[in-house]
């Protein structure tokens, strides 16, 4: 039973939370069950990642971030076993400075001239970014012939693009679409798109298991569809 006074703690990284922060008031008002979220990265490194977190204790019932980024807290064995549910996939897109120009990305050889006319390119130092630097750039021969400024957050590389610091970003639409200063100039052509999805779990341990399995169970209903896809995603209905 859960009762008025359950309180869910929630760790998010940031692609999904666009969705999450529309659809936590009505979860909050039709269960009396109330949130505290905090942030942190899916995977990487440092201290603000999602991982790095509860190893030092952070208290925490949920964890919302990409299934690569869950995949690894299974392994460490901090996710209870069977309450992993997949919740939305988003692919990835290029955001510039708003007023600026929007460039062309609609093929493989228009993105390529892109980040090679760009002085500094932003990418997240979490899933997107790692998958960027280790398997798309040097596929593309432009590795060793673009300048790379990882950033510890999604947030991060969209508001070095609003400041001017860099000229285009790389990372999930979702981050793109809310990030103020920063216009959304398309998705990377399917021949390299990279589309994240993005997963929920109860961790091990928590003693708010019952209304954890509630917060899972609702992201992942049919009534997140359309947050889900207002943020630029698009649901995922299926638990890998």
């Amino acid at each position: 039973m859960t009762d008025g006074s359950a309180r869910l703690h929630v760790l998010i990284s940031g692609g999904f939370a666009p969705a999450y922060e529309k659809l936590l008031p009505e979860f909050e008002r039709t269960t009396d069950i109330k949130i505290t979220t905090g942030s942190g990265a899916s995977q990487g490194a440092g201290p603000q990642t999602i991982a790095a977190q509860l190893a030092r204790g952070v208290p925490t019932d949920v964890v919302i971030l990409s299934r690569e980024g869950l995949t690894d807290l299974a392994a460490a064995n901090k996710i209870a076993a069977g309450t992993d549910k997949n919740l939305a996939r988003v692919p990835l897109g290029v955001g510039v400075r708003t007023g600026t120009a929007k460039p062309d990305v609609s093929s493989v050889e228009a993105f390529k001239q892109v980040l090679l006319k760009a002085k500094i390119v932003a990418v997240p130092e979490s899933t997107s970014g790692i998958w960027l630097m280790a398997d798309l750039f040097p596929r593309l021969g432009i590795a060793d012939k673009i300048s790379v400024k990882p950033a510890p957050r999604g947030s991060d590389a969209t508001r070095m693009v609003a400041t001017g610091e860099v000229d285009v970003t790389v990372q999930p639409v979702s981050e793109i679409l809310v990030a103020p200063g920063v216009d959304f100039a398309g998705t990377l052509a399917p021949q390299i798109q990279f589309v994240q999805t993005f997963s929920a779990a109860a961790v091990a341990g928590s003693k708010q298991m019952d209304s954890a399995k509630r917060l899972i169970e609702f992201l992942a209903s049919a009534r997140a569809f359309e947050a889900i896809r207002n943020s630029g995603m698009e649901p995922a209905t299926t638990s890998r």
